[in-house]
This record gives C-alpha cells, sequence and structure tokens, in this order.
C-alpha cells in the first residue's frame, strides 16, 4: 500500500510556501482546518494523502480525501480547504499543473495511427474527482520518492510525470485529461472563452460576441460553458472579480472603494453584497477579522 509512504514524504517535504524540488509540483499541508481559501485552480491534478479536502466551484461541492484527487482542465475560481486536519494528523496532499504538451504526446502513443478526431459534442466538465488507482499511487510515491534524491530529479521527474499522464489518460477520468490534448475540440473553444475573460474579468462583454469568437451559437456556448465550468459566463466573471478583490484586500486594505471599481463593480454597495454573499463578511468586516488574526 502507497498511502503510508506517501504521507510520510509529504510531511517530511511540505514547506510553507508549498514548492518543492520538481517543477510545479506543490505539497500542501493544514495542521487545522482553515477557513475556505478562494484561488484559480488551471489543469490541476491534487491528490488528498492525509485529512479531508473541500473544493467549491460554483454550485458544485467536492470533499475527497486519503487516496482520492481532484482533477481541473481549465482555468476555474474555486474554494478549497481541508476540513478534517489536526497537528496529529495534519491535512497532507500533493498538488501538479498537468502540461497540454504531455497530454497530446501520450494521446499519440494510445493512437498511433494518428490522434483520435476531435470531439464536436458537448465537452466533459472542467473538474472532477475520483479513487487513484494502485498504479497511479505508486508513480506518485516514486514522485515525491525523488525529494530524497535530488540528483535523480532531472531525469527522471519528467519520465514519471508522463507515467501519470498516461495513467491518468487510461483511468476513469480520461475523458477529462483527454480534452486537453485536442487543439481543435469543442473544449478548447471554451478554454479559450474561459481564458478571455479571465484576462478581461474587469470588463463588460456581450455574450453573443464571446460565442461568435468560439465559433458557437449562444445557445450552445451557453450549455457548453455551464458543462465544462459548471457556472453561466456571468457567473464565472463575477467569481473571478471576487477572488481578485479578496486578494488585492489583502495589499491594499484602505481603498475598498477603488479595488470595487478596478475589478469591474460600479457600484460599491453592490460589491459589497456581492462579497458578502461569496465569503460571508463584508470587504470591511473580512479586514477586521484579518487585523484581529494579526495582531492575535
Amino acid at each position: 500500500m502507497s498511502l503510508p509512504e506517501i504521507r510520510d514524504l509529504l510531511s517530511r517535504h511540505a514547506r510553507p510556501d508549498l514548492r518543492t524540488a520538481i517543477d510545479g509540483v506543490l505539497i500542501f499541508r493544514a495542521d487545522k482546518p482553515y477557513p475556505p481559501r478562494p484561488t484559480v485552480y488551471d489543469k490541476v491534478f491534487a491528490l488528498v494523502g492525509q485529512g479531508i479536502k473541500r473544493c467549491s466551484v460554483g454550485d458544485r461541492v467536492y470533499d475527497y480525501g486519503p487516496g482520492q484527487y481532484l482533477l481541473t482542465s481549465v482555468d476555474l475560481p474555486v474554494t478549497s480547504y481541508f476540513t478534517r486536519a489536526s497537528p496529529d494528523q495534519p491535512g497532507l496532499g500533493v498538488g501538479l499543473t498537468l502540461d497540454s504538451a504531455i497530454v497530446a504526446e501520450m494521446l499519440w502513443l494510445l493512437h498511433p495511427n494518428g490522434q483520435p478526431p476531435a470531439d464536436e459534442s458537448s465537452p466533459a466538465s472542467g473538474i472532477a474527482m475520483s479513487t487513484a488507482s494502485d498504479e497511479l499511487l505508486d508513480a506518485i510515491l516514486r514522485l515525491l520518492r525523488l525529494l530524497d534524491r535530488p540528483g535523480d530529479i532531472p531525469a527522471l521527474a519528467p519520465l514519471i510525470l508522463r507515467e501519470i499522464v498516461w495513467r491518468l489518460i487510461t483511468g476513469d477520468q480520461a475523458a477529462i485529461v483527454r480534452q486537453l490534448g485536442l487543439p481543435d475540440s469543442g473544449f478548447s473553444k471554451i478554454a479559450g472563452a474561459v481564458r478571455w475573460i479571465r484576462d478581461n474579468y474587469a470588463e463588460r462583454f456581450r455574450i453573443d460576441e464571446i460565442a461568435q469568437q468560439a465559433g458557437l451559437s449562444v445557445s450552445a456556448f451557453h450549455r457548453n460553458f455551464q458543462a465544462v465550468t459548471a457556472m453561466s459566463p456571468i457567473q464565472f466573471q463575477k467569481q473571478i472579480r471576487l477572488h481578485q478583490a479578496r486578494l488585492q484586500l489583502a495589499a491594499d486594505a484602505g481603498d475598498i472603494a477603488g479595488i470595487s471599481r478596478r475589478v469591474g463593480y460600479d457600484s460599491p454597495s453592490q460589491f459589497s453584497r456581492e462579497y458578502r454573499r461569496q465569503f460571508g463578511v463584508s470587504p470591511r468586516e473580512h479586514l477586521t477579522r484579518v487585523g484581529a488574526s494579526a495582531e492575535g
């Protein structure tokens, strides 16, 4: 069984900045159930070694524990945190970024006579949860063992990362990973729209114009966008705006009105209402809590 050794390696190599000596591989540790933390996942594989982690995307909630993993294939604003963790049994997890080029390479090996044609039907969801196979856990274990032998990382880490992708595209969540390697798929059209909204979240946009850019009818665009992100385009933009506002509040606590304008709100009162609806407190209450925590 790989999980006990995976937990030991995660515990020993966890750092405050999450980074490891392997590029793109992060280790998460929580000694208690910290408050929900908004972030953006982009083509991520995240495995829990110990504890229970919760990830919320739109109206979907995923709770996953030891030996289970979460996959995302597109930039998604999520709220992620460990709900079960303690100093004696900390929440532990490992995450890595999925490289579209490696996915395409593995698909070529899977279909040596040519990549499968792009699927023009509704794309798979951009997020899924599953239980890791023994083969996948073994690959993760061998990847983490390299942290004890840093001299082996340049030669062996790229090979093991490719094996992990192979296990994913031949596993029970193959559809969500496979679409990363198909540049002309229906998914890629939605992924392009997601990137545009993420990069231009403060701007107003017309759904028909973005649908036209994606080469889809408005109804097909709405349907496929909802399938991938679990949100409508407007809801997605709102989530990105609020996540960005939370980050900016940490850097510029004295300018709530200015932050509301910078993230795209014309009305500070509307910003405050939607911030409270999303995070349970108003922007000013959030700053008060952060200040009290820092003083304590």
